[in-house]
């Protein structure tokens, strides 16, 4: 008898960064907001923006590019918030645009290349190849390692 396995799809959103494109799971997301100015929390790491206010909900934005090491993002109104639900956690994440959401299957997603370093394997959970070029998936456990962003969530 045959045994067939059965691969079963799963959806990201997909957004430039930098130049590159990334893309998270659609399951983390809860919604995607315009741009809007972030009231600034002293002594906070250099990648949070600061916090919103989400339907009476204080909400930290955290500036993907700056968490990633693609230095710090100038918002304009092009730019968009993906709100994700990180652990139990709910973040905004500051992105340049969303560009797509796509379909992929397990099988389609490579594994982290051996020569990236620990850094780089905690926030990129694995490579999609496209026709345009290569997608990073990224982990959204990594974004907020800190106990004191945790607490602002």
């Amino acid at each position: 008898m045959q045994q067939t396995t059965l691969i079963q799809p799963r959806e990201l959103i997909a957004f430039h960064l930098g130049g590159q494109e990334f893309c998270v799971d659609i399951r983390s997301v809860l919604e995607i907001r315009g741009w809007a100015p972030a009231t600034p929390i002293p002594q906070s790491p250099s990648y949070v923006r600061g916090v919103i206010n989400l339907r009476g909900t204080v909400l930290p934005i955290v500036d993907l590019a700056a968490r990633l090491g693609l230095g710090t993002s100038e918002p304009s109104a092009r730019h968009v918030i993906i709100v994700a639900r990180i652990n139990s956690k709910t973040v905004g994440l500051l992105v340049e645009a969303v560009s797509d959401i796509l379909t992929v299957s397990d099988d389609l997603i490579q594994h982290t290349p051996d020569v990236a370093c620990d850094t780089v394997r905690s926030f990129v959970k694995g490579l999609i190849a496209q026709e345009t070029g290569m997608i990073s998936l990224i982990s959204l456990d990594g974004i907020l390692p800190d106990a004191a962003v945790a607490e602002a969530a």
